[in-house]
């Protein structure tokens, strides 16, 4: 059956990696979103000038908390129908209210009609297509899902550095931060509608040509589907979706402060404000994202090859470094770079190791489903790490004591992922009782 099955009328063995590839650019549309941080100070300066509005920090950042909540809720809901409806119909559904969002907000007046126009459409739409290419991919590559997976969701770690300097290139042509909005609507409702047409799943029971799944070692449960209800049930998924949890808190906590403690640290050296402002957008967003892109990649692997515990405490490991060195050495510009790289790539890291955990831990069957509801906690930890991020100088006096408060997360992580990220105990069916007791007898 392997040598039999066309993917866009290649052999599956080379055409799968089109599957990834079509993934991957749907992902950098859907990553999009994530360049708020680009478009809210034009958008902010546009509510100031046009309405004589002055929006405060927080204003402005509702839009976004908004997007990541919707974005969470949105992903588990639409699971199921990736299944049912196909992946198609659903990644056709979700881009074009991507698409949507980003057009309908060029007409917003305030931060207040971001909300619904940006945060709850163009939330939504992420929610529903974002798990569209990542099933497609683990489900044609069980023999590298890590690395397939990581390299479909590099798209969405690598968009905001693309879309920073498309918006750079049209703003300095003269485009208004309004026709820029409307133009990344248009481009992104054509590109993920026509590439969500070719997603699909493998035919039923197809593997790699000359693979098999491996055998369970001496001792350990044989691995089989669960059931988003069977799932549940299990410590692992509980191990998990907490190791995501602090992931992705300690993570986007981290980076969301990544702005003004730059600007700390520039300004400390003599920098004045402004020239600190373009130096953060203009010279770190590219390393920033290509880092948090390449995680993906390079995290899925060794997910592949390490398993799923032991690639989760590297990750620790290294934002405790990280943390640990931004800390002790806040005015050094060498310091704030290693650290917020390192930050940046796990962060983008746990987005390939949750995906491939899932399905390395729960199986095929139900991955859609099973996948959307372990995304629930990389929400949680957006919408915490989104909220913290925007008050952390008010709650602590300064950014600086922040970073051990992060290292103690990963801690925390460390001590969740070696007690309960581990498989999950498999008891036996009915059917296999009722051979085992027969043969027994016999």
């Amino acid at each position: 059956m392997s040598d039999d099955v066309k993917v866009l009328g290649m052999p599956a063995a080379t055409g799968r990696w089109l599957m990834v590839i079509v993934g991957l650019i749907i992902q950098l549309c859907l990553g999009a979103i994530y360049a708020y941080g680009v478009v809210r100070v034009p958008i902010q300066k546009y509510f100031t000038d046009q309405y004589g509005l002055k929006p405060t920090a927080m204003d402005m950042t509702w839009p976004f908390i908004t997007f990541l909540l919707l974005f969470a809720l949105a992903m588990p809901l639409a699971g199921p129908y990736i299944q049912k409806m196909g992946p198609k119909k659903v990644g056709m559904i979700g881009g074009a209210l991507v698409g949507i969002g980003w057009f309908a907000a060029s007409y917003a007046t305030s931060p207040y009609m971001l909300i619904p126009l940006y945060g709850i459409i163009g939330g939504v739409g992420v929610g529903i297509a974002y798990g569209v290419p990542i099933a497609v991919s683990a489900a044609w590559f069980p023999d590298k899902r890590g690395l397939a997976v990581g390299l479909t969701v590099l798209g969405f770690g690598f968009s905001s550095a693309l879309i920073t300097q498309i918006n750079k290139f049209l703003a300095a042509g003269g485009m208004g931060i309004m026709d820029i909005l409307k133009l990344f609507g248009v481009a992104f409702l054509i590109i993920t509608v026509v590439l969500s047409m070719f997603m699909a799943f493998p035919p039923a029971g197809w593997c790699p040509a000359g693979w098999k799944p491996p055998a369970p070692k001496a001792g350990a449960a044989a691995k089989r589907d669960f059931m988003r209800s069977e799932m549940t049930k299990t410590t692992t998924f509980y191990g998990l979706w907490l190791c995501y949890t602090i992931g992705a808190l300690a993570g986007l906590t981290a980076i969301g402060i990544a702005g003004p403690v730059g600007q700390d640290m520039l300004t400390g050296a003599g920098i004045t404000d402004a020239a600190a402002r373009t130096a953060l957008i203009s010279n770190l967003i590219i390393p920033f994202a290509v880092f948090n892109g390449g995680g993906r990649p390079i995290f899925g692997t060794l997910t592949d090859k390490l398993g799923p515990m032991n690639t989760a405490l590297i990750t620790y490991v290294l934002i405790i470094i990280s943390c640990l060195l931004i800390y002790t050495n806040y005015a050094s510009q060498m310091a704030y770079m290693v650290g917020f790289i390192i930050l940046w790539g796990c962060l983008g890291g746990w987005l390939a190791i949750a995906p491939t955990a899932t399905a390395s831990y729960f199986g095929a069957k139900d991955y859609a489903k099973n996948y959307g509801l372990v995304f629930t906690a990389y929400g949680i930890g957006a919408v915490i790490g989104g909220v913290v991020s925007a008050q952390a100088k008010d709650l602590l006096g300064a950014y600086q004591p922040f970073f051990l408060i992060v290292a103690a997360l990963a801690v925390v992580g460390a001590i969740v992922s070696v007690m309960l990220m581990k498989p999950p105990a498999v008891a036996p069916s009915a059917a296999s009782v009722g051979a085992e007791a027969k043969k027994s007898t016999t």
